[in-house]
């Protein structure tokens, strides 16, 4: 029998579908299933389209296409569909990001019209724990961040990921849509920081959340404080509120270079099972 398959956005009303799809892979799709519970599929709130590969009618794969372009569940031939779209889109997004086989077909394909990127992390591992660390005490310093904290919050935010992605988050509308993102994290309750004399010395967040799988992100301990175990220790306390208050899966995912923090991570339980792929723009 003949075979047909069709690429095209999404509807509100195929929610229940993508949901299912997002379920087949739970921890690898905990990012955008986090933000499609939230906001559901309607372009305006999902900050971006939710594009769907069809096969006989039937959605098979997505591919999440804002601020980041993300393939979910996405076999060869719908990445090259997908590819496809976003060729004549052109690109809109700041990154592709997503489980490495997957992301390095896609970028495979729109390197020789989008390239070159500024960075290519070609092996991130992704790394996961069901259970608290053996042998390591939660920080009970370590708590959720008040709304009325967002300045106390923000800087190490700020210095987080100027250093992780070499750009500062302030650039361009003057940090606009990355202080709302950091405020939307803290007003859920899913900020998480050791503060000392007004300044944080570590600090964390669960981006993404679902019923089944959580993603911590934004690791951070303050350069004059790094060698005291603090990440550790403020690991093992964010695995503890993730797994009581969120998730029986938290997960994670890691530059393949940052040994200190992999080793940190596997001493808190983490265990690898993939890897991302990241393409910065």
């Amino acid at each position: 029998m003949l075979t047909t398959t069709s690429t095209r956005v999404v509807e509100p009303a195929e929610l229940d579908e993508v949901l299912a799809v997002l379920r087949r892979e739970p921890v690898n799709n905990a990012f955008v299933a986090s933000r499609v519970q939230v906001s559901g599929l309607d372009p305006w709130r999902l900050g971006g389209e939710m594009w769907g590969w069809y096969v006989d009618g039937r959605l098979e794969a997505l591919c999440y296409a804002g601020a980041n372009l993300v393939p979910l569940c996405a076999g060869p031939e719908a990445v090259r569909a997908f590819a496809e779209r976003a060729r004549r889109q052109g690109r809109r997004c700041s990154s592709v990001v997503g489980p490495a086989g997957p992301t390095a077909a896609l970028w495979a394909d729109l390197e020789p019209h989008w390239g070159p990127a500024r960075e290519v992390r070609r092996n991130q591992p992704l790394m996961v724990t069901e259970a608290m660390p053996d042998g390591i005490e939660p920080d009970p310093l370590v708590r959720r961040i008040a709304k009325h904290e967002m300045d106390v919050v923000l800087p190490a935010c700020v210095a987080m990921f100027t250093e992780e992605v070499g750009v500062s988050p302030l650039a361009g509308d003057g940090g606009l849509v990355y202080q709302a993102r950091v405020a939307e994290l803290v007003s859920s309750g899913r900020s998480f920081a050791r503060v000392e004399d007004g300044k944080v010395v570590f600090k964390a967040e669960i981006g993404a959340a679902t019923p089944l799988a959580c993603q911590i992100q934004g690791v951070w301990v303050d350069p004059e404080r790094r060698g005291e175990g603090l990440s550790e220790t403020g690991m093992a306390a964010v695995i503890g509120y993730a797994l009581r208050d969120i998730a029986p899966v938290v997960s994670l995912y890691v530059n393949d270079y940052n040994t200190p923090a992999r080793a940190a991570y596997r001493r808190v339980g983490f265990r690898e099972v993939g890897a991302f792929m990241s393409v910065l723009f």
